[in-house]
């Protein structure tokens, strides 16, 4: 899978930035695996110039060869447009939002992830997150309007364990088939279950919380993910 390339350009005179689209390609005689390592991140990202140079965004949903997108205050909420979640009308689906402001994009960032702007209240602003969290954000962080592109990423299938190979993923053992010095779950005689899954380390698998209780940030969440 080749990324999508579409250059834009910047006019420094704005107070805002404007970004324009000007050209597609594509990334000919590179093989697609290449691009498949690094999915789904370089899978959705456009390159721009920004006062000649050349820098990258993440590519929303539907955005266009031609189209204007524009990041700052006060601006349209459009797809592909960043702009502060206090500026953002309820209800609209977002992506690359900051979680400190100014500190960059950390949350909604992968092939096909959204979140969705519930409500405002005060300082914080109530964000329903790609996990089913729904989780407090300063309304001074920035957030890009619309939905990540990609989002068949999920379908793709390798078709074979020498394709992972050439990503540099190896084989793995299962702990069940490991003797009881290398994994809790090894040892017994024959075909053993294992017991209870767990990691190496004993810690218990399948949906065991290990988020600390006292984590300074558990006052922003106002629900937890599903399972």
């Amino acid at each position: 899978m080749f990324p999508k390339t579409i250059g834009l350009s910047i006019d420094p005179v704005e107070s805002i930035t404007s970004l324009h689209l000007i050209y597609q390609s594509l990334c000919l005689g590179v093989n697609s695996d290449f691009f498949s390592r690094w999915s789904p991140v370089l899978s959705n990202i456009t390159s721009i110039y920004q006062d000649g140079e050349k820098r990258y965004i993440i590519a929303q949903n539907g955005l266009q060869v031609g189209q204007n997108v524009v990041s700052g205050e006060k601006v349209a909420p459009e797809i592909g447009n960043a702009m502060p979640l206090s500026d953002i009308p309820l209800g609209t689906i977002i992506s690359c939002i900051e979680l400190r402001p100014g500190q960059g994009a950390v949350m909604a960032r992968s092939a096909g992830a959204f979140a969705q702007l519930m409500a405002r209240d005060g300082k914080y602003a109530t964000v329903k997150l790609p996990s089913g969290e729904t989780r407090l954000i300063l309304v001074t962080c920035m957030a890009t309007i619309g939905a990540v592109s990609n989002s068949d990423h999920q379908l793709l299938v390798s078709g074979k364990a020498g394709r992972s190979r050439w990503l540099g993923r190896r084989p793995r053992t299962r702990p069940v088939v490991m003797n009881p010095v290398d994994h809790p779950m090894g040892g017994g005689e024959g075909k053993s279950s294992g017991g209870h899954p767990r990691s190496r380390n004993g810690i218990p698998a399948k949906g065991f919380r290990t988020r600390s209780k006292t984590k300074a940030s558990n006052k922003y969440i106002v629900e937890r993910r599903k399972k």
